[in-house]
């Protein structure tokens, strides 16, 4: 009875002890290291300059603006990366025949072009849109549709050929692993290890 009581009035000292000493505090602040009197100190007669080249940091930040703007050009240029190892452009082997491909990129040069001239037709309908009455306005809006189904429907046809090409290029190199096993098997003597 004594141990039993001794432990249960235990517990509860413990129980009420614990709170008082996980009391939450903060952190105290970091010390600031002393750069001294930034503005000079008056005893020496006037203000002294801050410790810091506003020239200097102007040419620093001018360079990363001119690194970051060049990165950036750069990224443009080489457009959207296909996946695979890093430092290979392009990514696996399928990609690089796709991409060498002569009819795919006869069709994308094609289209490049097309995509050009219908780009100098929808400027010049806009510029005679700014000038026009607004009966020709009508009309020029109407040329403006027309232009625009007709360049989905070129792109929706370019899309096709593209698709055409890839399936050929599939079928071209695809594994043909389990005929020549098949083929091997009906040629081959049924026990090939005797």
């Amino acid at each position: 009875m004594k141990i039993k009581t001794l432990l249960i009035v235990s517990a509860i000292g413990i129980a009420l002890a614990t709170p008082e000493s996980l009391q939450a505090q903060a952190k105290p602040k970091p010390v600031k290291p002393d750069f001294g009197d930034v503005k000079g100190d008056a005893k020496e007669g006037g203000k002294k300059g801050p410790k810091f080249d506003a020239s200097k940091i102007k040419d620093r930040l001018k360079a990363a603006f001119d690194k970051r703007k060049k990165k950036r050009g750069d990224a443009k240029k080489e457009g959207h990366k296909v996946g695979g190892k890093k430092g290979l452009k392009g990514g696996s082997g399928f990609g690089k025949l796709v991409r060498d491909d002569e009819k795919i990129q006869e069709l994308r040069n094609s289209f490049k072009t097309a995509a050009k001239e219908q780009h100098e037709k929808i400027k010049a309908l806009h510029g005679q849109l700014k000038d026009a009455s607004d009966e020709d306005k009508d009309g020029l809006r109407e040329q403006l549709k027309g232009q625009r189904s007709d360049w989905v429907e070129s792109m929706k046809g370019n899309r096709e050929e593209v698709r055409a090409r890839l399936k050929e290029i599939r079928e071209e190199f695809k594994n043909k692993r389990d005929d020549v096993i098949d083929a091997n098997d009906d040629d081959g003597n049924a026990n090939p290890g005797e």
